[in-house]
């Protein structure tokens, strides 16, 4: 499929009422010497390869960032984090706490790098997350430089879960076959 171009019907003559001028114009301008074939070849490469091979990247990626920040927990004073949820969960013994949360963490890591239990998988990560936002709440002095929008380093931490979020959504919309497909007419 070319780059699409764009008809305008630009209006009558003057003096020629039945008569229209067209103009064709195109949406992306073509370096010299590049006909638009390349660009629509490179662009449909390009597009395939991030639909077949986006939802395992993601995936996989994800499951590196759960499974390092797991193993992290393990190992008292080695995550950035850990102080963060020492102060946060202080109505549970924290010595107790951690090395449980870097069980989940991890086995939520497995389950994404494996791409197996995928269900159960994604199950612990959305009950993983709102823990994770507790601090905006319990801890604001830590999070907030200026309230709404001044965030700490430990805010934007937190707030990139986000991200985390969105992730595993995308992931979530899969676990029935779902996929990613680069031209609509794939369905």
């Amino acid at each position: 499929m070319p780059f699409p171009r764009i008809q305008t019907v630009v209006g009558q003559t003057e003096g020629c009422p039945s008569h229209t001028t067209e103009v064709q114009e195109t949406m992306s301008k073509t370096p010299p010497g590049l006909p638009n074939q390349t660009l629509d070849k490179v662009d449909t490469v390009l597009t395939d390869w991030m639909a077949r091979y986006g939802l395992t990247v993601l995936r996989i990626s994800l499951g590196v960032v759960f499974f390092w920040f797991g193993i992290l927990k393990f190992f008292p004073g080695m995550s950035p984090a850990e102080t963060l949820v020492r102060n946060t969960i202080y109505f549970v013994d924290p010595d107790l706490f951690i090395p449980v949360l870097a069980t989940w963490e991890t086995l939520i890591g497995v389950g994404l790098i494996s791409g197996k239990f995928m269900r159960t998988t994604l199950l612990l990560l959305f009950l993983q997350m709102p823990g994770t936002a507790m601090p905006l709440f319990i801890l604001p002095d830590v999070v907030w430089k200026v309230f709404p929008f001044g965030l700490t380093l430990e805010g934007q931490y937190i707030v990139k879960n986000l991200v985390l979020i969105g992730a595993g959504l995308v992931l979530g919309a899969t676990v029935r076959g779902g996929r990613l497909i680069s031209t609509p007419d794939e369905r």
